[in-house]
C-alpha cells in the first residue's frame, strides 16, 4: 500500500509543480511587473517645415517666402487615470498638410502594450474614465515609444483627425487608460 501512494504521489507532486511553474511563468509574461521599475525616455523634435529649394541657375532672385510652420490645432493636459500621469497633448497640422499627435512632457508608468489613441470619447476623472475610451470611435496611433519625455505620432492620411476630441495613453492588454487628455480646438 505505501508503494502504491509512492507511485501515484509522484506523478501528482510532479504535474503540480509542472503548473506551478506555468502558472508563473504565464502571470510574468501577462503581467510584465518590471516594466514598472524600467523608465524609458524619448526626446523627439517636432517635425518642422521642409527646407526651400535653391532657385534654379538664371532663373530671377525673388525674396523667399517664410517656411510654412507646424500649427497647433488643439491641445490639452494629461490626467491620471490606472496609473499617474502628466504631460500634455497637442494635434497639430505639418507644413504639408499631414497631422501628428504630440506628447511633451509626459510622465506616466511604463506596462505592458502600451498604445497612442486618438478617441472620440469625453475624458472623465478618476475610475468613471479608465474604460471609456474603446466604447466609441478610436484609432491606435502606434505603440508608445516611452513612458517618459516628447514624443510623435502621425495620424494616418484617412483619418479625419477634427472627429477626434481626446487622446488616450492605453494599455491594451488590460483595456484601461494609464492616462487621457481632452483636445480643446485653438
Amino acid at each position: 500500500m505505501a508503494r502504491m501512494r509512492m507511485v501515484l504521489g509522484r506523478p501528482l507532486i510532479i504535474g503540480a509543480l509542472t503548473m506551478a511553474v506555468v502558472g508563473v511563468g504565464l502571470g510574468l509574461y501577462w503581467f510584465q511587473p518590471w516594466k514598472l521599475w524600467q523608465d524609458e525616455t524619448v526626446q523627439e523634435a517636432l517635425p518642422s517645415a521642409v527646407a526651400p529649394t535653391a532657385p534654379e541657375a538664371g532663373a530671377p532672385s525673388a525674396s523667399p517666402s517664410p517656411a510654412p510652420r507646424p500649427r497647433t490645432l488643439a491641445g490639452g493636459d494629461l490626467i491620471s487615470h490606472e496609473h499617474a500621469t502628466s504631460g500634455s497633448v497637442k494635434l497639430v497640422r505639418l507644413p504639408d498638410g499631414s497631422h501628428v499627435v504630440r506628447l511633451e512632457d509626459l510622465d506616466t508608468s511604463n506596462g505592458p502594450d502600451l498604445r497612442v489613441w486618438l478617441t472620440d470619447a469625453p475624458v472623465k476623472e478618476g475610475r468613471a474614465g479608465w474604460h471609456v475610451f474603446d466604447d466609441g470611435a478610436y484609432v491606435s496611433l502606434g505603440k508608445l515609444k516611452g513612458n517618459k519625455g516628447s514624443q510623435n505620432y502621425a495620424v494616418p492620411a484617412d483619418v479625419d483627425a477634427s472627429r477626434y476630441t481626446s487622446v488616450s495613453i492605453w494599455c491594451d492588454r488590460f483595456d484601461v487608460s494609464f492616462g487621457a487628455a481632452e483636445l480643446a480646438r485653438t
